[in-house]
């Protein structure tokens, strides 16, 4: 097991919920501005159902849009270089919702059964 799989395992076990891990090699879906907005503004993470070639999880800061391009796949793989608070948190698991403050100074993390609503 990975540095990084063991922080999210310790993530799951802190909040008492099943570890579904993110494979390196499927896709999330992220805002394109979130390397700037994250330095300033709050991250959120939603995970929906897993596909075959996806991981559920959708990432932005600041504020949510419907527009059809506001997400943008990614590889998990390099998420660290865009996003590193959010990165242990992936390990959750489907219809998790996470709020990251403060620089990490303050984390919210809880369940929504509406994202099996797919």
């Amino acid at each position: 097991m990975s540095n990084i799989e063991i922080r999210q395992l310790e993530i799951c076990n802190k909040y008492g919920v099943k570890f579904e891990p993110s494979a390196l090699d499927l896709k999330i879906g992220i805002s394109l501005d979130i390397k700037e907005k994250s330095k300033s503004e709050p991250i959120n993470a939603l995970r929906h159902p897993i596909t075959s070639d996806t991981t559920g999880w959708y990432i932005w800061a600041g504020e949510y849009s419907d527009d059809e391009n506001f997400f943008q796949p990614l590889h998990v793989a390099h998420l660290e270089k865009w996003c590193p608070l959010i990165f242990p948190y992936l390990g959750l698991p489907v219809a998790s919702r996470v709020l990251i403050a403060e620089n990490g100074n303050y984390v919210d993390v809880w369940e929504d059964l509406s994202l099996l609503d797919v």
